[in-house]
C-alpha cells in the first residue's frame, strides 16, 4: 500500500492549522503520515498541535529559516512512499483526495500527480475566488508559464533524494523553482488527476505587498532562465494565464 505523508508547516496559524490537520486525519485512505513542522510559533499554535499529538507522526517545533527551510525539513522526516504539503491555511477539498492520489501512484511509472486547486474566501471556503483548472501536462507547456497548483503536486520520495528540495536562497518562488527542475533536469513523469484536490484561502505570501509581487516577479524570471524554459515572455504568460481562473467553474 502507497504510504503518503503529507507536511504541515506552520507559523502563527492558530485559527486555520486545526481545520488543515482535520481534513487530513479524516480522509480514508488508511496510510497516511502526518508531518508537522512548526516555525516555534507564539500565538497559540503550539497548543493547538499538543491536542492533536496522538495523530500527529512527526512534530517538531523549532525556529526555522522561513518556509522552504520548514518543507525541506519536513521532508527529512518525512518517512512515505511520497510526500505531498498541506499549508496551515489550507485544506483537503474532500475525503477522497488522498485515496485519488495514492491510487495513481499505484503506476510504477509515475514520479508524481497533481491536480486542480479553487482559491477561497479567507473567512468563508464555500466562496470560490479563483478556480485553477490544470489540464494535462506537457513538455512545451513550460515555456508558456504553465506550472501545477503547487499544494496539489506530490512527489515520490525518492525524487527529492535524487534531485533535491527547495532552494532557501529563494523566498518566494522556490516551489516553482523545484517543479522546473524535476520536470525538465529531472524529466520526470506526471499524472493528472482532473478534479479539485485542495482548497486555498487567498492571501498568501507572494501577493501580500507590492513588495513581494515585485519580489515573486524577480525570482520567477530567475528559475525560468536558470532552468532554461523561457524569459520575458514566459513570465508573462505565466501571469496572465491566471485571468481565465476568475472566470472557470
Amino acid at each position: 500500500m502507497i504510504r503518503i505523508s503529507v507536511v504541515t508547516a506552520v507559523y502563527n496559524r492558530k485559527d486555520t492549522v486545526g481545520e488543515a490537520l482535520d481534513s487530513v486525519f479524516c480522509q480514508t485512505h488508511p496510510s497516511i503520515e502526518s508531518v508537522v513542522i512548526d516555525g516555534a510559533s507564539t500565538d497559540g499554535t503550539r497548543q493547538i498541535l499538543e491536542t492533536y499529538r496522538d495523530r500527529i507522526d512527526v512534530l517538531v517545533s523549532e525556529r526555522d529559516g522561513g518556509i522552504y527551510d520548514a518543507l525541506n525539513k519536513g521532508i527529512r522526516h518525512a518517512t512515505g512512499d511520497v510526500v505531498g504539503f498541506l499549508h496551515a491555511d489550507d485544506v483537503l477539498a474532500d475525503l477522497g483526495v488522498i485515496a485519488r492520489i495514492a491510487q495513481a501512484f499505484e503506476d510504477p511509472s509515475v514520479d508524481a500527480v497533481y491536480g486542480d486547486l479553487k482559491y477561497v474566501a479567507h473567512g468563508d471556503l464555500g466562496k470560490v475566488i479563483r478556480h485553477w483548472k490544470s489540464g494535462e501536462y506537457r513538455p512545451s507547456m513550460l515555456r508558456n508559464g504553465w506550472m501545477p497548483p503547487h499544494p496539489t503536486f506530490y512527489v515520490r520520495r525518492s525524487v527529492y533524494a535524487q534531485h533535491g528540495g527547495f532552494d532557501v536562497n529563494l523566498r518566494i518562488a522556490a516551489d516553482y523553482d523545484s517543479v522546473l527542475r524535476f520536470l525538465t533536469r529531472g524529466r520526470i513523469s506526471l499524472a493528472y488527476i482532473p478534479s479539485v484536490l485542495v482548497l486555498m484561502r487567498v492571501g498568501g505570501a507572494s501577493n501580500a505587498s507590492l513588495r513581494n509581487i515585485l519580489r515573486k516577479s524577480r525570482e520567477d524570471l530567475l528559475v525560468i532562465r536558470r532552468n532554461r524554459v523561457g524569459g520575458w515572455p514566459t513570465l508573462f504568460l505565466k501571469n496572465t494565464r491566471k485571468i481565465g481562473q476568475f472566470f472557470a467553474r
